[in-house]
């Protein structure tokens, strides 16, 4: 899908104004869990949902790549739900996701169409992907990552995301490219006149 015209630029102007509320660096992992915290939305995790316990033993171990996270809507409040049995980097990214929609005014929705099937808007879902990613790893964060030649795996450790979600953000912000132009210009052999 294609998104509107500057809206990944929008993305990254939005990931450092958070980053500078939060007081960190433009290149600084950003915890999802503390972002959930600063903007007050409430993070609660499936398995303390104690009240529909089939549900959650349906989520958390017959069908655990069903249910990821969700956001909530109690009148203008949000709470998201997430499934804890996940590892931590898939937490992270989830969390950041309903984060993403609500830093983006997605407005609420109906989970299920008129045949009972999920429904969801692929616009809002590729927007919230691309800001979800954009918090995590900032551009500035992804240049560093390659100007500093780590590893995929250690710097997807250093941010607290999976390895293709590092990669994905290596890819899309062009670090890599972007990094090895530099470099080049900066150790290109100068001609004497």
């Amino acid at each position: 899908m294609e998104l509107r015209r500057g809206f990944k630029t929008e993305t990254n102007d939005i990931a450092r104004e958070i980053r500078q509320e939060l007081t960190l660096k433009s290149a600084a992992p950003l915890d999802p869990w503390g972002l959930a915290a600063h903007l007050a939305i409430p993070v609660l995790p499936l398995t303390d949902l104690e009240e529909i316990p089939d549900a959650v033993g349906h989520f958390t171990r017959a069908e655990p790549s069903a249910f990821s996270a969700v956001t909530v809507f109690l009148g203008t409040r949000r709470i998201i739900v997430y499934n804890d049995r996940h590892s931590r980097t898939r937490q992270a990214a989830d969390i950041a996701h309903e984060l993403a929609h609500a830093l983006l005014g997605h407005p609420p929705s109906t989970a299920l169409d008129e045949r009972g099937c999920r429904y969801w808007n692929p616009e809002m879902e590729e927007e919230a992907k691309w800001l979800s990613g954009a918090l995590l790893v900032s551009e500035e964060a992804a240049l560093g990552v390659v100007l500093q030649g780590k590893s995929l795996a250690d710097a997807a450790a250093d941010y607290g995301v999976s390895q293709a979600l590092m990669r994905w953000r290596l890819n899309v912000t062009g670090a890599l490219k972007r990094i090895a132009r530099v470099k080049r210009v900066r150790f290109a052999p100068r001609r004497l006149p």
